[in-house]
């Protein structure tokens, strides 16, 4: 049972938080804080300060003891696996990804470094214009259908066959270009380096350290591989937990759960001129590093992001974590 004298506590600090404004994006006007978890169609929004839950919050369907999507938050999921293999010596970072997966030979990622993978400065045909029905990112999608597919399919089957259709489209390591098969890649790279699955790495290094109140899952595709970019579903207090452990640098408790060494990797921000020469104009000193965005502000703030509202906000210098689940249409 929490203390009456603590839930009124946090009640104060949520009309406080309620009440502040600021200036979105492309905006004309200041909005509150409230009004914004509306805009966004929140469904469930924590604030952790110091590792305290100073803000907890349940809309729409959403209820403590039930899970989310969390969209494409999985990715940064993936690549802190990834950091930690790297940082372990697992996975170099500097070698060809066709030296863990040789299926890939042939395909758009036959001379793609592991590291280029990870930040996403891999140049593919592939695009995810999900307005455009030929785009490359529904045949991905029709691949990676867990269920059977439609009579006189002839497509690639699972996510991995998916993989090897995908063509090249320039040199690597130039540009950052924010391509879902590349998450998809990593968690095929960390399987085949610590001989486990994403989930059962991400269950045995994360998930059974550190108190999480529920077990999560992943979708899956109709051979059972995991989908590494984007089938994470979690409780909102779990992913807090997980964005609590990041901005600790991998310790729990006292407990150096991850090495340091990675999370550090993931905090100190990617190449801002590769990131530069990516579409993201909005998003002026930005980078991107292991599967994480990096806002590149004087606080050095990062965040796990999801299509539909999922964040991940972890701001080292407030001492603080954010953490949404939303579903915008």
């Amino acid at each position: 049972m929490v203390p009456e004298r603590q839930i009124r506590y946090l009640k104060i600090l949520m009309r406080i938080i309620d009440g502040i404004t600021f200036r979105p994006l492309n905006a004309d006007e200041d909005i509150t804080w409230e009004d914004s978890l509306w805009r966004n169609y929140t469904d469930g929004i924590v604030i952790l300060h110091q590792g305290r839950t100073v803000y907890e919050r349940y809309m729409g369907a959403l209820t403590p003891n039930a899970k989310h999507a969390a969209m494409s938050v999985t990715k940064s999921l993936t690549g802190t696996l990834g950091a930690v293999l790297v940082a372990e010596g697992k996975l170099d970072e500097d070698s060809l990804v066709t030296e863990y997966i040789p299926e890939l030979k042939e395909s758009g990622y036959g001379d793609a470094t592991v590291r280029q993978v990870l930040d996403m400065t891999t140049s593919l045909q592939f695009s995810e214009d999900y307005a455009n029905p030929k785009a490359e990112i529904w045949m991905y999608s029709g691949a990676g259908n867990p269920l059977p597919k439609p009579e006189g399919y002839e497509g690639p089957v699972g996510y991995y066959e998916a993989l090897q259709t995908i063509e090249k489209a320039g040199p690597h390591g130039e540009a950052f270009g924010y391509k879902t098969p590349n998450a998809d890649v990593a968690g095929w790279l960390i399987a085949r380096a610590s001989g486990k699955s994403v989930d059962q790495l991400l269950s045995e290094r994360v998930w059974s350290k550190i108190g999480m109140e529920q077990d999560s899952y992943y979708s899956i595709d109709e051979r059972g591989t995991l989908f590494a970019g984007g089938g994470f579903n979690a409780a909102l207090r779990d992913m807090a937990r997980f964005g609590e452990l990041i901005r600790n640098k991998g310790r729990w408790q006292g407990t150096q759960v991850l090495p340091a060494k990675a999370i550090e990797d993931i905090a100190g921000g990617g190449s801002k001129a590769a990131f530069a020469k990516s579409d993201h104009t909005e998003l002026s000193g930005w980078s991107y590093r292991n599967m994480w965005w990096h806002t590149g502000n004087e606080h050095g703030a990062f965040a796990a992001r999801g299509v539909h509202g999922q964040t991940i906000y972890i701001d080292p210098e407030a001492e603080m974590v954010i953490v949404r689940f939303a579903s915008h249409p």
